[in-house]
């Protein structure tokens, strides 16, 4: 019998006997027990490699009490639970980069666009292994971007199976609370406890989960020790704020070994040059914003006219019965009011709320005192990440001073989802981007120039701030750009090497997706297979030693300032150090 044919059976035995031995019902391997129970998941060795657990709970769902306060321990069941689909997407308002109305990328994401969807019964979490009998493996842990108002672990880009065989590890995809139901700091809530009034229940999910992998990891053959905490945008923003939460510095045992932020920051407004964008803002702007919120919900319920009458109300009312209020309100009231009324006043954003208790007030210098998680760093950014949000441009005349893009949401949607990027080019520059910003290549006016002035002023100065401040720190940190500009045109010029685009690389999803039809071709499939394949051996390998480098790369990747830069041809790798 081949070694691995006895192996896999000897794997199946252990696991028939071990269901036995409880007295259970034979099991197989995608039955596992877990500290809240067992559950039964996906069995997809013979199509993928793989098995999979999906829509696992690691924390009561919170609503009504429980909204806008720390996840609750998850109950446990008696009976073998199936995990074999996706749990309902977090609580949101539709946007290209969150789901449709049946918690999937479908066609429903073009008509639901600025609408509820998803579920405040959302804390679940994914898990994705190797169909083999390997146990202790790696853990890679992602954490969605979506400016952290939006993103789903059920779009089809995230989706583990690839990442999981190639890197040979196990792969977790964490759900977390979005939008002023994730990050809402409300003196109307205030408890006297520091970790409930922090505001930041997102983190506190993710650091919940984390602690759920913890516990359970082990019974899918993952190593509780070796633990990688990856994050892309807003989830790379929320790796590093977790990376200097005292709450996981301090976490006994570890629940983090190495971190992989992918194009994000944790720097306020006086730690970049002048004109930057930063990522955190003071929390007394989060009171302002909730106290605004209070503000409308009152108004739109004839409790209150205006501002002031807002709060003779508020102030005649005793605190729980505020919070109750606040609490009744239906998620999708709460996060219309957010639309309609708070974002004209510029206070719709959600991020990390630099507390003091479960976030420094300044992170960057709580890494350059060393009171940080001194762990292996794996960073990187895309080249063009400007090139996905083109409306920026219209923020101050040097970055142009009108939108880089002509169509709506709603148009960009309905082209990317039936687009056929093998026929003839079927949309026109022209139609994308302004005649202002044409040539795309024009010298100081162009779409490129501009778009590098973009970058120079938001992604560029974050990087440089986080990792100057980990350099001074440590000498494992790495960093990469994201070239692969291979789309077909005009899109090669519209989006280049765009924000997020590295992500089908890093999972080896190619489609379907919000941007495969548009970005991936018959003619270039060969190099952007290879490149992926490498970046996925690359991330297995910094998973499993803290060391990025692998033969798969072709070249040695030396630590930051240096740059490793992910690049193909039409038909192979073209990784290089400039």
């Amino acid at each position: 019998m081949p070694k691995a044919t006895w192996t896999a059976s000897l794997f199946a035995a252990a696991v028939l006997l071990n269901g036995l031995a409880h007295g259970e019902t034979p099991a197989t391997p995608a039955r596992r027990t877990t500290t809240l129970g067992v559950i039964v998941g996906n069995d997809d060795a013979a199509t993928r490699g793989t098995y999979s657990w999906k829509g696992i709970p690691y924390a009561r769902p919170p609503v009504a009490a429980l909204r806008w306060k720390a996840p609750a321990d998850a109950l446990p069941w008696t009976s073998p639970r199936l995990t074999q689909q996706f749990a309902n997407a977090c609580a949101s308002l539709g946007r290209l980069y969150g789901p449709g109305l049946n918690n999937r990328y479908d066609a429903t994401i073009g008509a639901s666009l600025d609408k509820f969807v998803g579920s405040e019964d959302c804390l679940y979490l994914n898990i994705w292994r190797p169909a083999t009998a390997t146990q202790k493996l790696p853990v890679i842990v992602f954490v969605h971007g979506g400016s952290n108002i939006t993103g789903y672990t059920a779009d089809p880009l995230y989706d583990g199976a690839m990442l999981a065989r190639t890197a040979n590890a196990v792969v977790v995809t964490v759900n977390y609370r979005l939008g002023v139901l994730g990050f809402f700091r409300s003196p109307h809530l205030r408890t006297g406890d520091p970790l409930q009034d922090s505001g930041n229940f997102a983190l506190l999910d993710i650091i919940k989960s984390l602690q759920f992998i913890n516990r359970n990891i082990a019974s899918f053959g993952g190593d509780a020790g070796n633990v990688s905490l990856m994050g892309e945008s807003a989830g790379a923003v929320n790796v590093y704020a977790l990376m200097t939460s005292p709450l996981v510095v301090k976490a006994s045992p570890s629940l983090v070994h190495r971190v992989l932020p992918l194009s994000g920051g944790i720097s306020r407004a006086q730690d970049l040059p002048p004109g930057a964008f930063p990522v955190l803002y003071p929390a007394a702007l989060f009171e302002t914003q909730a106290n605004l919120l209070l503000t409308h919900l009152l108004i739109a319920d004839g409790l209150a006219t205006d501002a002031a009458t807002a709060q003779t109300y508020i102030a005649s009312r005793k605190a729980d019965e505020i919070a109750s209020y606040l609490r009744g309100k239906s998620a999708d009231v709460v996060l219309s009011t957010v639309l309609a009324k708070l974002k004209p006043a510029g206070l719709s954003g959600s991020n990390p709320v630099p507390d003091g208790h479960v976030l420094p007030e300044s992170p960057i210098d709580a890494i350059k005192a060393g009171h940080y998680l001194k762990v292996p760093v794996l960073a990187g950014n895309t080249r063009d990440e400007g090139k996905l949000f083109p409306g920026l441009l219209s923020l101050a005349p040097a970055l142009g001073g009108i939108s880089g893009r002509l169509l709506t949401d709603e148009q960009v949607f309905s082209i990317a989802f039936s687009y056929d990027p093998d026929a003839p080019a079927a949309t026109k520059l022209e139609q994308w981007i302004p005649a202002a910003y044409l040539p795309t290549d024009k010298p100081g006016t162009g779409y490129n120039a501009r778009m590098d002035v973009l970058n120079n002023f938001w992604f560029k100065p974050l990087r440089d701030n986080v990792l100057g401040a980990l350099k001074t720190q440590q000498g494992n940190v790495w960093y990469y750009s994201f070239d692969w500009d291979r789309e077909p045109a005009p899109f090669n010029e519209i989006f280049g090497a765009a924000h997020a685009f590295d992500l089908a690389f890093v999972f080896g999803n190619f489609g379907p997706s919000v941007w495969a039809n548009v970005m991936f071709t018959k003619a270039n499939r060969a190099g952007r297979l290879a490149l992926s394949d490498a970046m996925m051996r690359s991330i297995g390998a910094f998973a499993r030693s803290g060391d990025p480098n692998d033969a798969s790369l072709g070249v040695n990747w030396p630590p930051w300032p240096k740059t490793l830069v992910f690049d193909a041809t039409l038909t192979t790798t073209a990784i290089r150090v400039p």
